[in-house]
C-alpha cells in the first residue's frame, strides 16, 4: 500500500521472494502506480479497500498518519500486516492494533530495518547498557514524511535501537525543535536519561547541508563510535567486533516477516518494541513543544 520510494522497494522484495506472489499495488496516485505495476508485472488499484480479504500479507507504506486506519483494516480482514516505521502516530492506536493482532492471530511487524544492520555491529552482544549513547542521523531537504516531525519520520529509527541498547524506563527528556520547511518540526535534538543512569543524545534533521548518520556508545572500558555511511568503526574498548556488513536491510526485514508467517510465529521487530519506540518520539515531541511550540500529529489523525 503506497508506491513511494520505500513502497517500490517493498514490492521488489516480494516480487523475488521464493513462493510469493505479488498480487498488485496500491496507490491514489494513477501514475505512481501504473509505473510500479508495470515495473513489477502486477495489477494496480487506486483504493486500498480494493484488496481487502483478498491478500494473505501486505506491506503497508503510506503516510504515517494513516497506518492505523489502513494496518486495523486488512488485520481485521485477516491479513498479516508488514507496515513502515511509525506503527501508528498516537499510543492509543499502536495498543489497538496490537490487540487486535493478538485477537486475530495475525502477524504484525514494523519496518525498523536498522535491526538487521545493527544486529551485526555486535553491540547487542554486550552484556553492559552504554553508560552514554548519541546517535545522529540527518540529510538534505526531500519532502519525504512530511507529514509528521523529523523525530517520526528519522529519529524514531535510533529510539528503536537505542530501547535495544539501554533497558529500563525512560526518567526525563530535555529536547529542542526547529521547523522551516512544513507544519511539524524538521530539525530535533533530545537527551533522554534512563532510570539507570544511562544517557541518550540523539539528533535528527532532514534539512541538513549534508547526509550523515552515525552512533557513539561510551562504556566503562571505552567507546565504540560507527559511522554508518563509510561503514569505519573506532574500537576503544577491548570488545570484540566484527566489521560492519550493512546487506539488503530491507530484505532481511521482509523476508523475516514472509517467515513469520509460514511459520506462523512472531517476527524480528515485535509490534511491542515499536509502540515503545512510538512512545518516547511522542514524548521527545512534547519536551520540544513546551519549549518551541508546534502542533502535535495526532491534531491532524482525522485526515486518515
Amino acid at each position: 500500500m503506497g508506491t513511494g520510494a520505500f513502497g517500490r522497494h517493498h514490492a521488489s522484495k516480494y516480487a523475488k521472494a521464493a513462493g510469493v506472489e505479488l498480487v498488485a499495488v496500491a496507490d491514489p496516485h494513477p501514475e505512481a502506480r501504473t509505473d510500479a505495476a508495470a515495473t513489477h508485472n502486477t495489477r494496480a488499484v487506486a483504493d486500498w479497500r480494493d484488496l481487502l480479504g483478498t491478500v494473505d500479507l501486505v506491506s503497508i507504506c503510506s503516510p504515517a498518519l494513516t497506518h492505523a486506519p489502513i494496518v486495523r483494516s486488512f488485520l481485521n480482514a485477516g491479513a498479516h500486516v508488514l507496515v513502515e516505521k511509525p506503527i501508528a502516530t498516537r499510543v492509543e492506536e499502536a495498543d489497538a492494533l496490537i490487540a487486535l493482532a493478538l485477537k486475530n492471530k495475525r502477524v504484525l511487524t514494523v519496518g525498523h530495518q536498522e535491526r538487521f544492520v545493527f544486529a551485526r555491529t555486535g553491540l547487542l552482544d554486550f552484556p553492559d547498557a552504554p553508560l552514554d549513547i548519541s546517535c545522529w542521523r540527518a540529510g538534505p531537504w526531500t519532502g519525504r514524511g512530511a507529514d509528521v516531525s523529523a523525530v517520526l519520520d528519522l529519529m524514531i529509527h535510533d529510539l528503536d535501537l537505542v530501547h535495544r541498547l539501554i533497558p529500563g524506563a525512560v526518567l526525563d527528556i530535555e529536547a529542542t525543535a526547529r521547523t522551516t520547511q512544513g507544519q511539524h518540526p524538521d530539525d530535533v535534538s533530545a537527551v533522554v536519561t534512563f532510570d539507570n543512569g544511562s544517557i541518550a543524545r540523539l539528533h535528527a534533521s532532514r534539512i541538513a547541508e549534508h547526509r550523515s548518520r552515525g552512533m557513539r556508545a561510551v562504556y566503562a572500558d571505552g567507546t565504540v563510535e560507527i559511522d554508518f555511511l563509510t561503514r569505519e568503526i573506532r574500537n576503544t574498548t577491548q570488545r570484540r567486533r566484527a566489521p560492519l556488513e550493512i546487506g539488503d536491510p530491507l530484505a532481511e526485514s521482509v523476508m523475516s516477516f514472509v517467515e513469520a508467517v509460514r511459520a506462523g510465529g512472531g517476527a524480528v521487530v515485535k509490534p511491542e518494541e515499536a509502540r515503545r519506540a512510538l512512545q518516547t518520539a511522542l514524548m521527545i515531541e512534547d519536551a520540544a513543544e513546551a519549549i518551541a511550540g508546534f502542533r502535535h500529529p495526532a491534531q491532524y489523525a482525522a485526515i486518515a
